[in-house]
């Protein structure tokens, strides 16, 4: 290449860079303050990073990649970023040895006329806080009188530790895996229940995955303005300090966790609704075909 057009390939790379971290990070919910702070990375080189003015080392990289509990080579790939439904088959396909994938063909096809199996799993609600997840799971497990799992909690139980001290001791990748590690005990232990999870575990490939294959997962969502309404209703006024910005994080981790939460097989809005006119419409979207 001549120097103007290594120029110009070294900035459309940095510009594919600088999008990727902002993406991981928005997914994550992580505050570029919280990601410096994590990765020992500083403040300020990770917004020329963002900014795709930064020119990184390979161990920086390798740092700011461990913080966000994600591959490297994720993180620095030439290529766009796989489809999320693409990415979690090939993960899963990858697993397998060359004899097995056959058989592996076989189960994909059959799997998508399980429906009466589907009816008898365990149901997990995925979503971002606001969305109706507490409200609308205490009330179908009372419904289906089975057991109710607010899985931050059981984390919290499991390790003595309130979520902000485990983030805190752990970061997120251990925080990650606590809650991969809890999500399993429930689903071994409780049989069919109703599963609120947290608004990040859809991002975590392997939790997600076994939400995919072991419950019936529901996709609750609401607009921005109502996510950020029903919190500050729940007490929560944080985000009423810097609304302007509150709004901004919240619409961006919306978008980068959206193709996440897309990938459970029903979607629940609960904009403009009451809870009760949100119930019936779960309980119909539970009994459809």
């Amino acid at each position: 290449m001549h120097g103007r057009a290594v120029d110009e390939a070294e900035a459309g790379y940095r510009s594919r860079l600088a999008q990727r971290l902002r993406g991981a990070r928005a997914e994550r919910g992580m505050t570029r303050n919280a990601l410096a702070a994590s990765s020992g990375v500083s403040l300020r080189f990770l917004a020329q990073l963002e900014g795709a003015s930064g020119n990184p080392s390979l161990m920086v990289m390798r740092r700011i990649a461990g913080a966000l509990g994600m591959p490297l080579e994720s993180l620095i790939a030439e290529a766009p970023p796989r489809p999320v439904d693409q990415a979690l088959i090939l993960q899963l396909l990858n697993r397998l040895p060359p004899e097995q994938l056959p058989l592996a063909r076989e189960l994909i096809a059959e799997r998508f006329g399980a429906a009466s199996r589907q009816r008898k799993l365990p149901i997990a609600l995925l979503g971002l806080r606001g969305a109706g997840k507490s409200t609308l799971g205490r009330r179908l497990a009372k419904h289906l009188r089975v057991p109710f799992v607010e899985l931050d909690r059981e984390v919290e139980r499991a390790y003595g530790a309130t979520l902000g001290e485990i983030l805190q001791l752990h970061g997120q990748p251990g925080y990650r895996r606590y809650e991969r590690r809890c999500l399993l005990e429930a689903l071994d232990r409780r049989g069919q229940c109703v599963i609120e999870t947290g608004g990040g575990l859809a991002t975590d490939p392997e939790a997600l995955e076994v939400v995919l294959e072991r419950t019936r997962a529901v996709w609750v969502r609401a607009s921005p303005q109502e996510h950020m309404a029903r919190v500050i209703a729940q007490g929560d006024l944080r985000p009423m300090a810097k609304s302007k910005e509150a709004m901004s994080d919240l619409k961006a981790i919306l978008r980068a966790r959206e193709p996440y939460y897309r990938q459970a097989p029903l979607h629940l809005n609960t904009g403009r609704k009451s809870v009760d006119e949100s119930f019936a419409d779960m309980l119909r979207l539970l009994d459809g075909p």
